[in-house]
């Protein structure tokens, strides 16, 4: 069955009663969105165990009788087959698979649809019909009216991509809601939001630049989570495509300027280096889930060890 991402995230009442979840499309942070909110809403039901996987091929539960029920993460698509499915339906918890579109992803997806135990959701760049419904549903949680001028102006300048959405919102709802008037929303929304972005592209500099710069641009959990976003777009651009034509059809036009840094950053890897990219972007994700003070240092690590694999 598929279902709106929406569905789920603007939804606190979602049940996930399903065995398998696939998350698809194009829109990592939208990807991302969902699948913490799937596993928030199973642990609100359910005492569970999160396990990150790599695939399902030979896939052994070594559950026992009186264990908490998992939540498996599967990071890749690899070994989906209907059969497959069948045989993981007699263990416990549920499977969570998230991967971007590809020319693989289609014929999974279509074993997903045609199983009755699964939700299927395409994540895609937020339309204006969208954006009007998170906009709705924040006013809604925090109680808010706004002015109309104020209103329309938000769903024409806030961002496509949801995380990026998400946190323009939440630093307006901080305001004091006499101070939400459309000159302070213009100047919140004006800051550079690239900065975050930019900061990969200095990636190969000495690593006291890239402190100093980091310590600039990142100064909260949120920014941190922003940061690990735009890294994990750009790694797993890497990740997924094995030739520089492919590669290049992926890149998003607006970054011209940057085409020498990442055409340098590709060709420095092979298959080994994106296997322990795989696995870095899978455990900074681990770490990125708990709520605590460390998260800023351990941001900077996680930057630091991309830098790391990069120049070995």
């Amino acid at each position: 069955m598929k279902l709106e991402p929406l569905s789920v995230i603007l939804n606190k009442n979602f049940i996930p009663n399903k065995k398998f979840y696939f998350i698809g499309g194009n829109e990592f942070t939208l990807m991302e969105k969902v699948k913490n909110n799937i596993v928030d809403n199973y642990l609100k039901i359910e005492k569970a165990s999160i396990i990150y996987i790599d695939n399902v091929d030979n896939f052994i539960d070594n559950g026992g009788l009186f264990e908490n029920k998992k939540i498996f993460l599967v990071n890749s698509i690899k070994g989906v087959e209907e059969e497959v499915l069948i045989s993981l339906r007699k263990t416990g918890g549920i499977f969570i698979f998230s991967q971007e579109n590809s020319s693989k992803t289609k014929r999974v997806k279509n074993i997903f649809l045609k199983n009755m135990d699964s939700y299927l959701f395409d994540c895609y760049e937020l339309d204006r019909g969208s954006k009007i419904k998170i906009l709705n549903y924040f006013l809604e949680q925090f109680e808010l009216n706004i002015e109309e001028d104020v209103y329309w102006f938000l769903v024409e300048k806030l961002e496509n991509k949801y995380v990026f959405l998400e946190n323009s919102l939440n630093k307006i709802l901080k305001l004091d809601p006499k101070e939400i008037n459309l000159n302070n929303v213009k100047r919140l929304l004006t800051v550079d939001s690239s900065q975050k972005e930019k900061l990969f592209f200095k990636l190969l500099k000495k690593n006291s630049e890239i402190v100093e710069d980091y310590r600039q641009k990142i100064v909260t959990k949120s920014d941190v989570d922003e940061l690990y976003y735009y890294c994990r777009f750009f790694c797993q651009l890497v990740i997924d495509n094995d030739n520089v034509e492919d590669y290049n059809k992926k890149i998003p036009v607006y970054l011209f300027r940057e085409k020498r840094f990442l055409f340098d950053f590709f060709k420095r890897y092979n298959l080994k280096k994106k296997k322990l990219l795989v696995k870095l972007l899978s455990s900074t994700e681990q770490v990125l889930r708990k709520e605590n003070n460390l998260s800023i240092i351990f941001g900077l690590r996680f930057f630091l060890n991309i830098k790391k694999i990069t120049i070995s």
